[in-house]
């Protein structure tokens, strides 16, 4: 299988980090979600989902039960979302559900990808058998993605299954996810000190130029 052999952690790609995140960034996920047009909105859920659903749908997210996947830019904003969902009644069958969602300017960068490569990791270090997709079929990128990680689709009218078989995990399959999610983490860090700094140094400015202004108003 394509996805579990190509992990983000190198094979001559370039590393993208991506961070597991927890219930304190709801509102980040939220706003992610939100800044979404009507048309994305329709592809990431099957439906243009309102601002009042797109709340229910976040506040609804089971961060103990479920794993939730981001990539940050440098001022921390959540660019990429993907959902790893794990419903009581899947249990039974091993399957877990990936949904994804990418800003508009952070598209053509193979984030969707990585997502889902990162999403089949986990989920195959977990025990789940299938990693299942629903989408509309219009929704070609998506499918793409399924696709080329090895996922067979099925079509029926406007909509498209795709479900991609998981391997039993391997001693390479722990140690990639854990490779990822040490570099994820490290990102985030890194970005984090650079945002403090970059306040830290506004701020140094503003104090100067206050100073220059009082002088300038004491010498006058």
């Amino acid at each position: 299988m394509n996805t579990l052999n190509r992990s983000s952690a190198g094979h001559g790609s370039a590393i993208v980090p991506i961070r597991e995140i927890g219930s304190r960034y709801r509102e980040q996920v939220a706003r992610h979600l939100l800044s979404l047009d009507e048309r994305d909105r329709y592809l990431r859920f099957g439906y243009a989902a309102n601002d009042r659903q797109i709340g229910a749908y976040v506040n609804g997210i089971d961060f103990t039960r479920d794993r939730v996947f981001g990539i940050f830019n440098r001022k921390l904003e959540l660019i990429a979302f993907a959902h790893l969902a794990r419903a009581s009644e899947f249990r039974p069958s091993r399957l877990a559900e990936f949904g994804v969602s990418v800003v508009k300017h952070a598209r053509g960068r193979g984030y969707g990808s990585r997502l889902f490569e990162r999403a089949a990791i986990h989920a195959a270090n977990e025990g789940v058998n299938v990693l299942y997709v629903h989408a509309l079929a219009e929704n070609a990128a998506m499918i793409r993605i399924a696709r080329k990680a090895g996922a067979s689709v099925e079509r029926s009218g406007g909509e498209s299954e795709c479900h991609l078989q998981l391997p039993v995990a391997t001693l390479e399959t722990r140690v990639s996810e854990l490779f990822s999610e040490r570099v994820g983490q490290l990102d985030y860090w890194l970005k984090s000190e650079f945002s403090h700094m970059r306040n830290l140094l506004g701020f140094v400015q503003q104090v100067r130029l206050g100073v220059q202004e009082a002088r300038h108003k004491a010498g006058s």
